[in-house]
């Protein structure tokens, strides 16, 4: 573990976190919708963020997991999405996984009420999600991408309904997206097949900082 032991991770306020993640994330985006930041020190400076939040469409996650809330307004506040996680690099190997560890430690801890995590890997631009699958969470989705594309101007968004971009003569990126979910709550569990992580490289799926390779070449 080396010195990720020596990471301290701790709420922070909403425009500090959202300054870094907009300097450090690929994407070089916030999400409004986050509302729980946790920030990663060492060395008494901010090296990492993870924000928290509720999903961008509820109705179609909701009911991942079983709970023994039967309510929906009960069901919305007892999961959270990981919908940023941005690292400079400074901190060392296993910082992620530990920072995701101690995060849901907390949570657990001040807000009790969540029992599971929601996040998405996006295997188009970034990652398949091999620090998701470091910190316990199982696959249970890998989509071919759909809502990302290139613009006319090189910016790269997401197309959604309410979408406030010109798609014309937008080019959609080749790739995939990947859900992983965390249970925190022992007693609730999924309503979907975890499906086996070689399934990735099966899809040919696999991307690592951005570059297409597989999960088999990386563990050579």
């Amino acid at each position: 573990m080396g010195r990720a032991k020596e990471i301290i991770v701790k709420v922070i306020p909403s425009k500090i976190a959202n300054d870094f993640v907009k300097k450090n994330h690929y994407s070089g985006k916030v999400v409004n919708l986050s509302m729980l930041h946790f920030g990663c020190f060492l060395d008494n400076n901010l090296h990492g963020v993870m924000s928290f939040g509720p999903p961008m469409d509820k109705r179609s996650v909701i009911n991942l997991v079983e709970t023994e809330n039967k309510g929906v307004n009960e069901k919305w506040n007892e999961m959270l999405e990981l919908n940023r996680m941005a690292f400079d690099d400074y901190l060392p190997k296993y910082s992620e996984s530990r920072c995701i560890s101690i995060s849901v430690k907390l949570i657990k801890k001040h807000a009790p009420q969540v029992k599971w995590i929601l996040s998405y890997s996006d295997a188009t631009q970034c990652g398949d999600g091999t620090i998701y699958r470091a910190s316990g969470f199982k696959l249970t989705q890998i989509n071919k991408n759909n809502t990302i594309y290139k613009l006319s101007n090189g910016d790269i968004v997401a197309k959604r309904g309410d979408s406030k971009y010109n798609f014309e003569n937008a080019k959609k990126l080749k790739g995939f997206q990947n859900r992983y979910i965390l249970i925190i709550d022992k007693k609730s569990e999924l309503t979907v097949p975890i499906i086996p992580f070689n399934k990735i490289d099966e899809m040919n799926a696999g991307m690592y900082k951005g570059e297409k390779i597989t999960i088999a070449e990386r563990k050579k």
